[in-house]
């Protein structure tokens, strides 16, 4: 009996640490598929930005942008050029999901009437 005891508290001592380990072990494999998976996806994902403006003029589509980027009322909000042939195209913002891009549209539309909602991939904020 009294061995039996013994064991018993030999194996309740070691299963925390155990635990401890395997619960690490499984959180750094987590960690590092999440790691390859940003390396293989270059750190996009499915998600929505705002068209502004989209012609077959390259100049044009410059202008657009170096406007919006330059509009201290958008500060922080990304703008990208994009060839869509035969246009070039203007999106704006890195919206993970549809309502954050309904209120990035909302708050260009005065400026930018014609600007809608399109899916895409994104580039979340990264933080240091």
């Amino acid at each position: 009996m009294l061995f039996f005891c013994w064991i018993g508290l030999t194996f309740s001592q070691e299963n925390p640490n155990s635990n401890s380990i395997q619960t690490s072990l499984k959180v750094r494999a987590l960690q590092e598929k999440k790691a390859e998976y940003h390396r293989r996806t270059n750190g996009e994902s499915d998600g929505y930005r705002v068209k502004i403006h989209f012609s077959s003029d390259k100049t044009k589509a410059w202008e657009v942008q170096s406007k919006f980027l330059a509009n201290a009322k958008y500060n922080g909000v990304s703008a990208y050029e994009d060839y869509q042939i035969p246009n070039f195209v203007i999106v704006v913002g890195d919206c993970k999901t549809k309502l954050e891009a309904t209120e990035l549209l909302k708050k260009i539309k005065d400026d930018y009437p014609y600007a809608f909602i399109v899916k895409s991939k994104v580039r979340p904020i990264k933080f240091n």
